[in-house]
């Protein structure tokens, strides 16, 4: 190993977003992820998510999305 350089260690923590896209766990998503997810402009959703449905719930004066109905949402999309 070089001076320097950090020692490659595996880790048993899990992936995080970054890592792996949208990790479908408890956490809320952002509207920038969920734009991110359906590949759309974040004014897009703002623009559109109550007439598309879109499953987002307010918490405080942001709108957050479970991961679990985004993915509901969709698959009904799409039938």
């Amino acid at each position: 190993m070089w001076f320097g350089q950090a020692e490659h260690r595996p880790t048993d923590s899990p992936p995080t977003r970054t890592q792996q896209g949208v990790h479908l766990g408890n956490s809320l998503m952002t509207v920038d992820e969920v734009a991110n997810h359906l590949s759309r402009p974040k004014s897009w959703v703002y623009a559109n998510w109550r007439e598309a449905g879109i499953p987002f719930r307010r918490v405080g004066q942001a709108l957050r999305c479970r991961p679990k109905d985004l993915e509901a949402w969709v698959d009904q999309q799409n039938p």
